[in-house]
């Protein structure tokens, strides 16, 4: 497994979405102060790896996983596995109860071929087939990386205070990683794949002899016999070669004579059907007479037209119709107004009587009421103070002194008060109603005026309209003239449409005629064109009937001279057919005497290829029996060689069903790692340390600075385990891939999360000249997270990582 692309959004103390690019990274340092988040950026690769970090201490919880402040969060990884590329996807959500979930967890196969420098998005989004979702996302990574995840933190992370887990493992543990990583699961395959072939080669060697078995008729004898009769059936096929040549002959002849006779017997058939049509007898008479009564019809059509045209001219002549209708319904209208005009003005005069009436009535009316009201005033005058102390309010101030009025003064009015003031009302009532009777009649004067204007003025144009035709007696009589000339035009436009119709079907019909005598004189061409080889004379084609006589008379003579000639040929061909029939049983007999079936029919061709096939067949046959004596062979050699893989695989799965065989495997191979992981140790420590395996492959210790003593690991120091820790782990890295059965593991990576504080400088620069040999063959990249400057300057890729109020930051400095 190797990192290409690491996103963070609200993991740990990474609230900001935050990307880091290792995909041009082979030996990198994570720095940075305590608690800025070093180890979270290799926290953030395992978790979208397996789902969960080494440092919560329980492979279930997720709950450190999102930022304390956040309620939703994310870790995308691309990186490389196998030669191909992945992308796995893990979102987080906080519930209400603060619980923190994974939401959605994806695993996809992406496109090797975009570019890795490009950014989370577009890497994640070229997606060639999704893997795995949700719980499946975890086990689809162990399969791809070949690691669980508690041997992924011992072989490639390894995290801060579980460095010595490998070296202080139980020997038991220590063989379940190793298995693991050294795919010793594959010769459990071997074993069951050797008990298959066993099984499969015993099968072929039983399947053979069955098939030898079926052979055995395949010998020496059978193939002698199969000689012989390809030699008896090439001799007959050079017998019907030579004889076939006269029965093609007769063969011919009869063909030539069955097809002379039967053009004789299409002539004579087609002499006899010759037969005139019925209608060309009196096809001539017809077309004259049609002739005539087209030229007849077509005469009186032309007198019709000319009637219908003089009537047209004639009521032309009379005038417009309509202009007449309208001048003579003007006379009348012009009598009805002139009497409306006089009953108007009858209604109008009385209108105005009225009108002059009532104006009087109204001033009279106005009269008395403008006396009455005099009257009123001077009474009002005489009783002044009555009718000031009448009108005063309580509180109101008085009109004469201006005082406000405390009490009513009591001064009653007198009667003749009350009788003027209702005299004057009774006046101003009668003057309203002689006033409304006055714009009665005045709107009725009005409207009598305005009818005997409108009168007047229709009258004018009616007059105008009758100067025109001023007698009306006149245009009564134009106007019936005019209804019996339309009239007369009907019948005459009636009669030239029935006239044109005649002469129109007359000269269809003499259409018709004209194409039945066109189409009897094709049918003549047609006839005369297929007699024309058997010596049709030529034909007077002006003369249709004529025509027809003269090639029914030749028909007639022709068929007997041709009926002569077909009886002799058809004598010839009965005896030219015996002949042939006499040749074609002669070959026949040469084929059934020796076995050949007879073909049918018994043709010349079938007859050659009936002896041909019969020579092919056994020499098919001879072949086959050779065939099959050399297949006998291969499979006698089959047999022994299956029979010896049967035996090899037998004896394959017997040496790998041994118990010890695994522990065997995984013991050498923890004795190659600990050899290169001495090595390491020696330099790591100055030659004061190396590891050992006891007889239980228990690691031990050599102290040479203890005169060679043995002790167990977990008394070294925690410097000197940290060294001790670090040579297996690279051991690991560098060696698994050469120990795994077919090289089917590759620790692409390996992180080392802090413990180098605990080495002296000697030693810190030797391991980081160990690490750096690590990286430098570019297959393997090596990631630190440390504090000592000396060895984070040495380092090529630095991702310094700061905190502040915002959360942890990443910035890449190459040197």
């Amino acid at each position: 497994m190797r990192p290409l692309r690491l996103h963070l959004e609200n993991f740990g103390s990474f609230r900001a979405p935050t990307s880091v690019d290792f995909h041009d990274v082979d030996y990198f340092v994570l720095v940075g102060p305590t608690g800025a988040g070093k180890s979270t950026v290799i926290d953030a690769i395992c978790f979208a790896l397996y789902g969960t970090v080494p440092r919560w201490g329980d492979e279930k919880k997720t709950g450190l996983a999102l930022a304390p402040s956040a309620t939703s969060g994310k870790v995308g990884l691309v990186f490389e596995s196998g030669g191909r590329r992945y992308g796995i996807v893990r979102s987080l959500v906080r519930g209400g109860r603060g619980t923190v979930t994974t939401r959605e967890a994806r695993l996809d196969e992406l496109d090797p071929a975009v570019d890795p420098a490009l950014g989370i998005t577009e890497l994640l989004g070229a997606v060639v087939r999704n893997l795995a979702e949700g719980e499946h996302v975890t086990a689809e990574t162990q399969r791809l990386t070949g690691l669980e995840y508690r041997y992924f933190t011992q072989c490639v992370i390894l995290p801060q205070g579980r460095f010595a887990d490998f070296l202080h493992a139980m020997p038991s543990k220590r063989q379940e990683l190793l298995i693991q990583l050294l795919d010793a699961e594959v010769f459990d395959a071997v074993k069951q794949r050797a008990a298959d072939e066993e099984k499969q080669a015993r099968a072929a060697v039983q399947a053979a002899e069955g098939q030898l078995a079926s052979l055995a008729d395949a010998d020496e004898a059978a193939e002698r016999a199969a000689v012989r009769r390809v030699e008896e059936l090439k001799d007959l096929a050079d017998r019907v070669h030579a004889q076939i040549g006269a029965l093609r002959g007769l063969d011919g002849r009869v063909t030539e004579l069955e097809t002379a006779l039967r053009e004789a017997r299409g002539a004579l058939e087609a002499l006899g059907a010759v037969a005139m049509p019925p209608y060309v007898p009196t096809l001539a008479d017809d077309l004259r007479a049609a002739a005539e009564e087209a030229g007849r019809l077509a005469g009186e059509a032309t007198r019709r037209e000319a009637e219908e045209l003089k009537a047209e001219e004639e009521l032309s002549a009379l005038g417009d119709k309509a202009a007449l209708t309208l001048a003579l319904r003007a006379h009348t209208e012009h009598g009805r107004l002139t009497s409306e005009i006089a009953t108007t003005r009858t209604g109008l005069d009385a209108a105005r009587a009225d009108e002059e009436r009532a104006r009087r009535e109204l001033d009279e009316a106005t009269a008395r009421r403008e006396q009455a009201e005099r009257d009123l005033q001077r009474t009002r005058d005489q009783h002044a103070a009555a009718d000031l102390a009448r009108r005063l309010e309580v509180g109101e101030p008085c009109p004469v002194c201006r005082h406000p009025v405390a009490e009513p003064p009591s001064h009653p009015a007198p009667a003749a008060f009350d009788q003027a003031e209702r005299h004057v009302a009774d006046c101003r009532a009668e003057e309203e109603r002689t006033r409304r009777r006055h714009r009665e009649t005045e709107t009725r004067l009005l409207k009598a005026e305005q009818s005997l204007s409108n009168l007047q003025a229709q009258l004018a144009v009616r007059e105008e309209q009758i100067q025109v035709h001023p007698d009306a007696a006149e245009l009564r009589r134009t106007l019936t003239a005019i209804e019996e000339a339309e009239h007369g035009l009907r019948q005459a436009r009636q009669a030239a449409r029935a006239a044109r119709t005649a002469a129109a079907d007359a000269e269809r019909h003499q259409t018709r005629l004209r194409q039945e005598a066109a189409r009897a004189l094709r049918e003549l061409d047609a006839v005369r064109d297929t007699l024309v080889p058997l010596g049709a004379p030529p034909l007077d084609r002006d003369d249709l009937h004529a025509a027809w006589t003269a090639l029914l008379t030749w028909c007639h003579g022709e068929r007997g001279r041709r009926r002569q000639a077909a009886d002799d040929l058809e004598r010839h061909l009965d005896g030219a057919r015996r002949e042939r029939d006499a040749a074609r049983d002669a070959l026949c007999a040469l084929l059934a005497d020796k076995g050949v079936p007879v073909p049918h029919p018994p043709d010349p061709d079938a007859i050659v290829r009936a002896a041909a096939t019969a020579c092919t067949r056994a020499e098919g046959d001879l072949e086959r029996v050779r065939d099959q004596r050399r297949r006998a062979e291969r499979l006698r050699e089959q047999i022994r060689v299956h029979r010896e893989e049967a035996e090899v695989a037998h004896e394959l799965a017997l040496r790998l069903r041994a118990n010890n065989f695994e522990s065997w495997l995984c013991g050498e191979a923890l004795g190659l790692l600990v050899a290169a992981a001495s090595q390491t140790l020696r330099e790591l420590s100055d030659g004061q340390f190396e590891l050992v395996l006891d007889a239980r492959n228990t690691i031990e210790v050599i102290d040479y600075a203890e005169g060679g003593m043995r002790r167990n690991v977990r008394t070294l120091s925690g410097g000197e385990t940290f060294q001790a820790s670090l040579a297996l782990a690279l051991a690991l890295s560098d060696q698994v891939a050469g120990l795994a059965a077919g090289a089917a593991r590759s620790l692409d990576s390996i992180f080392l999360d802090e413990g180098f504080g605990t080495l002296d400088p000697a030693t810190l620069d030797t391991v980081a000249t160990t690490l750096e040999r690590l990286s430098a063959t570019g297959d393997r990249m090596v990631g630190i997270v440390t504090h000592v400057p000396a060895l984070a300057e040495r380092v090529p890729v630095r991702y310094e990582i700061t905190r502040d109020s915002a959360g942890s930051h990443v910035e890449k400095k190459t040197t």
